[in-house]
């Protein structure tokens, strides 16, 4: 009688290991599913703690088997302890908006403009300009005679126009005058003034000079009746002063003019602006 044959099948590795995972008890499967879990879940909550701030939206509730865990820097409270500010880095990640430039050109094309603007109304408002000086001409005249020493004594009032052409005040401290007579200094004044001179304005000045004038010829044709014209040809020249912006400067004139030595006074008569 034949022997009955007995046949034996190998499982495979992954077959025993089911089986073998079906043959444990329930407290070996619960103890196994802690050891695997929490790895999954610290390596899902270390992505999300590095997220961008940028993505707000993806915060950590309504995210499926996420949970959120604490800095363990600041250990939840959103500061650091003052003494380790120096040692700490903040990591900010490449697509952060604080790192993009908003508006850089708009600001620094701004500023450039002002700047050239500035500079331009600045120069334009205090770049010297010219201070006009110009002689009126002779508003007045008293003249005397001395027949012992054949000399004229002429006292003279004269006007001189300002014109300030600069948009801030020009201050007129000193006024220094001489009258020729065929080329010999025949008077002298120095006149200290305290004339302010508005941005724009015009201003007058009145100074008189006394002369002395000791020339026969010159007595001869003021005292000789026959003679029709009495005038004489003075020359006058001077050196005006002024202040402006912590600056002094000095401005020289001159003019001509002639006198009437005939009578005693020249009356004086209206003034009428030369023009240059």
């Amino acid at each position: 009688m034949p022997r009955p044959r007995c046949s034996v099948r190998i499982l495979p590795s992954t077959m025993g290991g089911k089986l073998s995972r079906l043959w444990k008890t329930p407290d070996q499967k619960e103890s196994e599913d802690k050891l695997i879990l929490p790895r999954q879940l610290d390596a899902e909550d270390e992505i999300a703690n590095y997220a961008s701030i940028n993505d707000s939206a993806a915060s950590c509730v309504g995210i499926a088997r996420q949970s959120c865990v604490n800095c363990p820097t600041c250990r939840g409270t959103g500061r650091i302890p003052g003494e380790q500010e120096k040692q700490l880095v903040a990591l900010i990640p490449y697509g952060d908006q604080r790192l993009k430039p908003r508006r850089t050109k708009l600001y620094v094309c701004l500023a450039v403009t002002i700047c050239l603007l500035t500079t331009s109304l600045s120069i334009f408002f205090l770049f010297p300009r010219s201070i006009a000086v110009l002689p009126a001409g002779l508003n007045g005249s008293s003249i005397g005679f001395d027949a012992n020493t054949t000399s004229m004594y002429l006292n003279m009032t004269n006007v001189l126009n300002i014109t300030n052409n600069n948009f801030y005040v020009v201050t007129v401290v000193q006024l220094d005058m001489e009258v020729l007579h065929q080329s010999l200094v025949v008077g002298k004044t120095t006149v200290k003034t305290l004339l302010n001179m508005n941005p724009l304005q015009s201003g007058q000045i009145y100074y008189m000079v006394a002369s002395t004038i000791s020339d026969d010829n010159t007595y001869n044709i003021c005292t000789w009746t026959k003679v029709k014209v009495h005038n004489i040809l003075l020359h006058i020249q001077g050196t005006l002063t002024c202040t402006y912006l912590c600056h002094s400067e000095q401005l020289a004139f001159e003019d001509y003019q002639y006198v009437d030595c005939r009578g005693n006074a020249t009356l004086p008569h209206p003034l009428y602006h030369r023009l240059p």
